[in-house]
């Protein structure tokens, strides 16, 4: 049986040592992160089942991280904070993660509360997305068009996934950048057009019929080859 992947992002590190010793004796296979921006990063770039995330971090907040995950991803998030108030409690909710729990916390209960969110989890996600003859796999991350694998980059992936998110629907070129590379991206306007050029390249090996086709002045959008 494959063991639930967690992310730890605390910055206390006495407390993510406990936590990451405690959760790998209960089975899991356990990353720590002590840096919010660097935990954002590993939580982009690889399959977490769940993420305990804490709310003070240096880097990046918190309920910015989650936020920003929340674009792209549902994955569970138990967010742990010093801070026990009833507003403190809603933001954190509204932010987008499934659970809080306020420091200091038993472990137990900690346990218990991944038990729960991974069995929701499991039970709710949709390991595959497929169109046509184009299937990705969100759980290991893989990708193949008929019989054949193709080799995506962490960023090429996400694209990907979100156009099988939105089949036939067009995404625009804002939508886009908002959603894979967080809304307050900044850089070269042309990066879309590079990500498309080279995800289509490897879509399309072997010449398989167009799948990601451009709407001009527009985006683009994932329908059957014309």
């Amino acid at each position: 049986m494959t063991k639930s992947r967690i992310l730890i992002i605390e910055d206390e590190r006495e407390i993510s040592r406990f936590m990451e010793l405690e959760l790998k004796c209960e089975g899991y296979e356990v990353t720590v992160e002590h840096d919010g921006m660097r935990g954002l990063i590993a939580a982009r770039e690889q399959p977490f089942d769940l993420i305990v995330l804490d709310r003070m971090l240096p880097g990046m907040e918190g309920l910015e991280i989650c936020r920003r995950l929340r674009k792209s991803s549902d994955v569970p998030i138990i967010i742990l904070t010093a801070k026990g108030e009833v507003l403190e409690r809603v933001e954190g909710l509204e932010s987008g993660a499934n659970d809080y729990l306020t420091k200091p916390f038993h472990l137990e209960e900690l346990i218990a509360r991944i038990r729960l969110h991974l069995r929701l989890y499991n039970a709710n996600q949709r390991n595959e997305l497929q169109f046509e003859d184009l299937v990705l796999n969100i759980r290991t991350r893989t990708v193949q068009r008929g019989e054949q694998p193709i080799d995506l980059s962490p960023r090429e992936f996400e694209l990907l996934q979100l156009f099988l998110q939105h089949p036939r629907q067009v995404l625009t070129r804002s939508e886009i950048l908002e959603k894979v590379w967080g809304w307050d991206y900044d850089g070269q306007d042309n990066v879309l057009d590079v990500y498309i050029h080279t995800l289509r390249d490897k879509l399309e090996r072997r010449e398989a019929p167009r799948l990601l086709h451009t709407v001009r002045g527009v985006g683009y959008v994932m329908k059957e080859p014309a």
